[in-house]
């Protein structure tokens, strides 16, 4: 049987993100889907949301979860990732959920493992369930609640990606899978925030603001920096902060990938509005993971 891997956003098809929407929509706790399987999650690089989330869907669908100390385990002493693969892989786990600095290590992984791998971010590569996660939130919202039909509402929509663009995974991962969705991106950051690319850049996100249907704000990553390159947070929040008073009266809904800097990814009054759906990204990335964990467990 083949295993199935989750390295990135491309590894499903537009038909399996669409089963995994429609039972991320249905997805209740049931201890039996897992039930008996055992999970190991490693991961090299600090992690709230997604490491909870994980664990919490693992668990609600009946499974055990294995969370590995990386500040405790051999890789500390200087294991290689050839042979902490080996180890984890002799565990006889049913899947291992993994996240690390450097870009192309859970594909690594994948290759001396007899079991999914997912992940979990890597590096500024990808990070395929919260691209999906977010993908979803945009469908339930301008679906009302139905993902499908908010799937074929979103063509043509568009986002502006606001922030570090150059050095974030999420933008990778929703970059491919927005596009094959039929949504519009513009990518808006200072000039050194940006790669060379065909998708519409700005530089000011009062230039497009009225073009736009939704914002993914994203955090910058100053542990990808080697020094500090803008001149300050203030300098910076002046032109990408996402204020009440940037959005006005338009109809744009607001994400974000957490964790948000207050103020200046967004400011508070945007956080506590009715448009802000970073807690229901919260919220649905549990759901999405249980459905993802139930489509790689019944595929592989």
């Amino acid at each position: 049987m083949n295993i199935r891997h989750l390295i990135q956003t491309t590894d499903l098809s537009t038909e399996e993100i669409k089963h995994i929407f429609q039972r991320t929509a249905k997805m209740t706790d049931n201890k039996a889907i897992l039930k008996g399987k055992r999970f190991i999650t490693i991961f090299f690089e600090n992690s709230t949301r997604t490491l909870s989330s994980f664990e919490i869907a693992i668990k609600n669908l009946g499974g055990e979860v294995i969370c590995l100390d990386v500040a405790k385990s051999s890789t500390a002493k200087g294991e290689s990732m050839a042979d902490t693969a080996a180890t984890l892989n002799a565990m006889q786990p049913h899947g291992i959920i993994v996240r690390h600095k450097s870009a192309g290590a859970p594909n690594f992984l994948a290759h001396f493992t007899s079991c999914p791998v997912i992940n979990g971010g890597d590096g500024a590569h990808a990070h395929p369930t919260q691209a999906l996660l977010d993908l979803y939130t945009m469908a339930n919202h301008f679906g009302n609640n139905d993902c499908l039909y908010g799937l074929e509402m979103l063509k043509g929509k568009k986002i502006a990606i606001v922030g570090d663009i150059k050095n974030s995974r999420v933008a990778n991962s929703n970059i491919e899978l927005l596009t094959r969705f039929g949504i519009q991106i513009v990518l808006v950051a200072p000039p050194h925030f940006l790669y060379k690319t065909r998708i519409q850049t700005a530089h000011n996100l009062h230039d497009v603001i009225d073009e736009i249907d939704m914002i993914m704000a994203l955090r910058t990553q100053t542990e990808r920096h080697n020094t500090q390159i803008y001149g300050s947070l203030k300098d910076y929040a002046n032109r990408f902060c996402i204020t009440k008073e940037l959005i006005g009266n338009r109809d744009i809904i607001v994400l974000h990938p957490g964790p948000v800097h207050r103020n200046i990814d967004i400011d508070d009054e945007v956080l506590a509005s009715p448009c802000c759906k970073v807690l229901m990204q919260v919220q649905n990335g549990v759901k999405i993971r249980m459905a993802v964990m139930e489509f790689l467990c019944h595929t592989t």
